[in-house]
């Protein structure tokens, strides 16, 4: 006779005993710039606008398509995360889950090397390929976070978790600055920045230097989480996995209504889900801009991107110890009032004006030659200086305010804050800039989404102490 009783309550997965030795603290730390080719190569800076401009039919279907892909990969992650974070709770280990999606990812990425100019029979591959390399991604993120606890003390969570965006960060900065230099080739000239063609033989012609992005990310991740498997402690195995899949399914639906019992957590997952989608839209929207305003190319953008980045490294760094010593929400809503202020600053720039026309410009020459694109290149900095300090400090908020036995499976609902309405803000932007014409107007949505975030961390304020007990 089948038990038609509720299944039992994830168990507390046992978690190492502290301190736990520095390689494993450095194998945790190095996750981070294992992923974060992914984004900075694939999602931004390279193959993203070498898909839209050279393996589509035109511009705009190229950008429809990979908004379609991300779309569907978003959905996916949404759905999923907080379900597959409940059974990982319950089986008890995280490794196995983190294996197998970053397989997925390396696979994924591997696979955008078939993305040759002008085929468009194999947009589908490619499309499924960027789908299934980021939901491979943001999934192996979900279960190397739910770790953190497990490595350090609660009072050092925010410079465990600086120190690991600042190090993906660095990573970023690496794979972006190793890209310009020896493998993505400028159209015209079929040249790298450094003006020399594609190292190891790569042909120019058929763009197989920007197609590489594809696999360096796959093998710099293979590298770079090994220390990882090798040093991280994982909790045991708590329970078999078909029992482990009922008793996740059954602590998902405990705990939404549970959420009603803990309203700060409640209340951070959806502000975190407002600004989260503000932020990542400002990066995606921040080259577009420039691009329409002071007309860079190609060159620029990565210059600009690589400066954004040493920004963000050192800023993460700098918000672990602010974490530590103020208490995240405070972190978070500084990075607020930062974000809101930079975010209405870029909008007062024009090519020949800075204040919103109050002061004109002199022309420019040379890289950022001119005043605005300096002002904007200053406040772009200032955005990636907080970038990272305010998505640390929201991973250390979680671990403070979230249940210790439903870890991963915060988590997961963390993801899914951060991804259940990522159309939101892209979205708005782009009906505001259709109906208007205007790009200032369409970007200048993002300063309602940055201004509700901060209202709503500002709900409650405190320290360590109501960070982890205001629940």
């Amino acid at each position: 006779m089948p038990d038609t009783s509720s299944p039992p309550p994830c168990p507390s997965p046992p978690v190492p005993s502290l301190p736990v030795p520095r390689r494993a603290i450095f194998g945790w730390i190095l996750f981070d710039p294992a992923c974060q080719p992914y984004f900075t190569l694939i999602t931004t800076f390279i193959f993203a606008p070498y898909f839209a401009s050279a393996v589509a039919t035109t511009p705009v279907e190229g950008q429809a398509l990979w908004g379609f892909a991300t779309g569907a990969a978003g959905l996916v992650i949404a759905l999923c995360s907080p379900v597959l974070g409940a059974v990982a709770d319950a089986a008890g280990r995280r490794k196995p889950w983190i294996f197998a999606f970053g397989l997925l990812m390396m696979t994924g990425a591997t696979a955008l090397w078939f993305a040759e100019p002008g085929n468009t029979a194999r947009i589908p591959l490619v499309l499924i390929a960027f789908a299934m390399g980021t939901i491979g991604v943001e999934f192996a993120t979900v279960f190397n976070n739910a770790i953190m606890p497990a490595l350090v003390p609660k009072e050092r969570l925010g410079r465990l978790s600086g120190a690991g965006w600042a190090a993906g960060y660095f990573g970023g900065l690496v794979a972006l600055a190793l890209m310009l230099a020896f493998f993505a080739t400028q159209p015209d000239t079929g040249l790298t920045l450094l003006g020399r063609p594609p190292a190891f033989g790569l042909d120019a012609a058929a763009r197989e230097g920007d197609r590489f992005s594809g696999p360096l990310t796959a093998l710099w991740y293979a590298v770079l989480v090994i220390p990882m498997f090798l040093f991280v402690p994982d909790a045991p195995r708590a329970m078999p996995m078909g029992q482990a899949i009922r008793t996740g399914l059954g602590e998902i639906r405990r705990l939404l209504p549970r959420l009603r019992e803990r309203p700060v957590l409640a209340r951070f997952l959806f502000a975190n889900m407002v600004y989260t989608d503000a932020l990542v839209a400002l990066f995606a929207f921040g080259g577009i801009y420039a691009a329409g305003t002071f007309g860079w190319g190609s060159i620029e953008i990565g210059i600009f991107g690589i400066l954004l980045t040493l920004a963000g490294t050192a800023g993460a760094l700098a918000g672990g110890w602010l974490d530590d010593a103020l208490g995240s929400r405070t972190v978070i809503f500084g990075a607020l009032l930062v974000l809101l202020f930079a975010s209405i600053g870029l909008l007062s720039v024009d090519r020949g004006a800075i204040l919103f026309g109050l002061v004109p410009t002199a022309p420019g020459s040379g890289l950022f030659g001119s005043v605005p694109e300096q002002v904007y290149v200053g406040l772009g900095l200032l955005i990636g200086a907080v970038a990272g300090p305010l998505q640390a400090a929201s991973r250390t908020l979680l671990v403070r305010l979230a249940p210790a036995e439903n870890m991963a499976e915060c988590f997961g609902l963390f993801a899914l804050s951060g991804k259940i309405t990522s159309f939101a803000a892209p979205t708005s932007v782009a009906l505001v800039t259709a109906a208007t014409g205007s790009q200032k107007a369409g970007v200048a949505v993002l300063v309602a989404f940055f201004a509700l975030g901060a209202v709503l961390v500002a709900g409650r304020t405190g320290g360590h102490d109501a960070d982890a007990t205001q629940n």
